[in-house]
């Protein structure tokens, strides 16, 4: 249309340049013949007509184009909202596929502590439905042996008996896969156990369909200044995973042959960034590391721990010592004013000087809450961005500040 009005408007100026050149022979008065004067007039007359005829095709090609520009003009808007839609939802399918990558690298897991006897599963529960959201891939359930309280008796007596605060742990992992269907690794320590215990705990576990376990040795008793098996239990994790390893192949612990062996189990240990608190030095913790490697462990768990070079330099490490398997690290954010003091002498973990710093500040335990949600937050961006292969969560006293964590990462 616009190509066929420029044609138009070339003919009417060659019309009207026509035009203008018959008038001025006709007005020059060298003309003798009436009949070429009629001639001329007839011409200019037919003329007129045709530039007429072409301002009307001009006006209404005018008016069509007035209103294709209009549309056009409508057209660019819409292709512009279109266009605009079109990047917002590139731009959520990109941070939809992002969430689901970084999901996919998430695979939290968290650790949850039977309930103390007499407290019913209440809280238990709770910690769970909070945590159910982020889909972990398993959940650890702890073991604790007994301990020894004392009783006054009167007359100056006392009378020492051993309790187990926190039993259950093979009831509390079956009552969890019944009631969420997630996956459990119950812990397996040699502390507190004898072998015969321990065979029991694998013959319930079995049972039971659980196969997943988390092999550690546990902490020493509270009397007692250095670990000390329990009768004739394993002192060490690596002892506890030849009993398992032979269950595994069909020996009770005692050398007889189980009949009807059933479905095998599968293992991960523990690890130290920032070396276990009876190793000599850092080659020979690794030494032991690799010792349960070579057993079969498939994947090694770490103490918690806040400053990422040292998970980072204990990977490297451990991959030059040739351990290839997974190693998870294990968060806890500070949560409380006490643990300033009580996390690194418990753990034997060091606070960086950056969270220590704004720690001390604090006044409150939610203000110690908030500090430490910021620096877990940043930290396991920092790992799974550094191939961390996914985050194992310690959520005793800290599950309201894990939640927040894992929704500010997912």
């Amino acid at each position: 249309r616009f190509l066929q009005n420029d044609s138009i408007l070339t003919k009417y100026t060659e019309a009207k340049d026509k035009v203008e050149k018959l008038l001025a022979e006709l007005k020059s008065q060298k003309i003798s013949s009436q009949k070429r004067i009629n001639e001329l007039q007839n011409e200019i007359k037919t003329l007129k007509g045709i530039m007429r005829h072409y301002v009307s095709v001009i006006d209404s090609l005018g008016k069509e184009n007035a209103g294709l520009r209009a549309e056009n003009l409508e057209i660019r808007n819409q292709n512009e909202q279109l266009s605009s839609r079109v990047n917002d939802v590139t731009e959520k399918n990109a941070n939809l596929t992002k969430r689901m990558i970084l999901a996919e690298k998430l695979n939290v897991t968290g650790v949850t502590f039977t309930p103390i006897k007499g407290n019913g599963t209440g809280a238990l529960f709770h910690t769970i439905d909070r945590l159910k959201e982020f889909q972990p891939r398993y959940i650890n359930i702890t073991t604790h042996r007994s301990e020894f309280v004392y009783n006054e008796l009167g007359n100056g007596l006392v009378q020492r008996h051993r309790v187990r605060r926190r039993p259950g742990t093979i009831a509390i992992s079956a009552a969890i896969v019944q009631r969420y269907n997630i996956p459990v690794v119950p812990h397996v320590v040699c502390s507190g156990h004898t072998r015969e215990d321990l065979e029991y705990m694998l013959l319930d576990l079995q049972f039971l369909g659980i196969s997943d376990l988390l092999v550690l040795r546990g902490d020493k008793a509270k009397e007692d200044s250095i670990f000390r098996p329990t009768g004739d239990g394993p002192r060490y994790a690596t002892e506890l995973i030849e009993q398992i390893t032979a269950f595994n192949d069909g020996s009770f612990y005692d050398g007889s042959v189980i009949k009807c062996p059933g479905e095998r189990f599968h293992f991960g240990v523990a690890c130290y960034p920032e070396k276990h608190e009876e190793a000599p030095n850092m080659e020979s913790d690794l030494a032991v590391l690799k010792k349960k490697v070579e057993m079969g462990a498939e994947y090694a768990v770490t103490q918690l721990f806040f400053d990422n070079e040292k998970y980072f330099k204990f990977v490297e490490r451990a991959r030059k010592e040739g351990i290839t398997i997974p190693i998870v690290p294990g968060i806890k954010p500070l949560a409380k004013l006490s643990q300033l003091a009580v996390v690194p002498k418990i753990f034997h973990c060091d606070l960086p000087e950056p969270l220590y710093r704004e720690a001390v500040k604090c006044k409150t335990d939610e203000e110690v809450r908030r500090v430490g949600v910021e620096w877990a937050t940043a930290q396991c961006r920092e790992l799974l961005d550094g191939g961390a292969p996914n985050l194992h969560f310690y959520t005793v006293s800290a599950v309201d500040s894990i939640c927040e964590i894992a929704g500010n990462i997912y």
